[in-house]
């Protein structure tokens, strides 16, 4: 499996990449054009020079996170087609550049959603934190994207695009007569449109889970268990129709036991792309990103890297949300250090593994 970091652009993300490089094991940055809205087409001559600053780096870039979906699409509205035909033409584009797979979500309106961005833990560290009990005592979902965004500071909340996150109350008026039903029916339609330009193109599409895995502000979500992937897999039945595995996504409903989860779609081969992380459940709908370490949070970290390895995983991982530690500022979850933490402790597992293998 090749050890990737997600790194936002040197416009937008305050860690240069000879930073990332010297980090152990770490074999390419997982990026974006984070300032382009959703639904445009990505220039090839901007995806080049991108390319061009993270080889010079001596890094790889082979997974896009995210080219995300217009919300036309997610509705089934007409004019999704202009916009689908604009998603084909990117594929397209980052083919060119050699990129293999793209992550992109289904989640209507609101990406990866927290409550908070800087909880205090016992040992100092600053987190991301959700509690289901504050999200249902919201009544204005406007007010609380805009208290979200202030604590991201000088850093726009990823996935969040702004240009979206103005339009909160006409989508959500629009979302009123989609079902789940209907959504997986929008995403059908979606996969079967791209999916033939991504085989063409030898480009798998890697759809992340929802975060957090169930219904919020009375938004549907679809992609939240193994079952429901088991059925989105099957509604375009395409290699190239491949699951990001995020473990905290998954992982905050306790009733997703991820290593079942892992060998079930592994043996299948559609797991593209792997977010590792380790979080704290204090009770259903309660969590905090904690450290990588399995006695920091909720999960068996080793259990996790031990169910890739016997599915022969070989696709792309990436530590993901870190706490902020040693006074360190930074984009909420994506700072360097604890993430970079992350990754010596998800290497000191792979190889404990491969030398238990001899």
């Amino acid at each position: 499996m090749k050890m990737t970091f997600r790194w936002y652009g040197s416009s937008m993300d305050p860690i240069p990449l000879k930073y990332i490089r010297q980090i152990p094991g770490i074999t390419g940055v997982v990026t974006s054009l984070m300032d382009l809205p959703a639904g445009e087409v990505w220039p090839l001559e901007r995806l080049k020079k991108l390319k061009q600053e993270v080889n010079k780096a001596g890094l790889e870039l082979e997974v896009i996170e995210s080219v995300n979906v217009h919300e036309d699409i997610k509705l089934g509205l007409a004019s999704r087609e202009q916009y689908i035909e604009n998603y084909k033409e990117t594929i397209r584009n980052l083919k060119e550049i050699g990129v293999k797979v793209i992550c992109y979500n289904f989640m209507p309106v609101f990406d990866w959603t927290r409550t908070s961005l800087d909880r205090v833990l016992s040992d100092g560290s600053n987190t991301m934190s959700y509690d289901q009990d504050i999200i249902n005592k919201i009544t204005d979902p406007q007010k609380f994207a805009d208290e979200i965004q202030n604590q991201t500071g000088e850093f726009e909340m990823a996935g969040w695009e702004p240009e979206r996150m103005a339009e909160l109350k006409r989508l959500f008026q629009a979302y009123e007569t989609v079902s789940h039903e209907q959504l997986k029916e929008n995403l059908k339609y979606f996969l079967e449109a791209i999916l033939p330009v991504c085989e063409e193109c030898d480009i798998k599409m890697a759809m992340h889970p929802d975060d957090p895995p169930w219904d919020i502000f009375g938004l549907p979500r679809i992609a939240n268990s193994l079952e429901s992937f088991e059925e989105i897999i099957s509604m375009a039945d395409s290699p190239y129709n491949c699951i990001t595995l995020c473990t905290g996504s998954l992982g905050s409903n306790p009733d997703n036991h991820l290593p079942e989860i892992i060998r079930h779609f592994g043996r299948k081969k559609r797991i593209a792309f792997v977010h590792a992380r380790n979080l704290k459940i204090e009770k259903p709908g309660k969590f905090y990103e904690s450290s990588h370490l399995s006695r920091d949070g909720s999960f068996d970290m080793y259990e996790i890297m031990k169910a890739l390895n016997e599915t022969g995983f070989d696709g792309y991982i990436r530590p993901d949300h870190g706490r902020m530690i040693w006074d360190e500022h930074g984009r909420a979850g994506y700072g360097l250090f604890d993430r970079a933490l992350g990754i010596a402790y998800l290497n000191g597992i792979q190889e404990s593994i491969e030398k238990q293998k001899k």
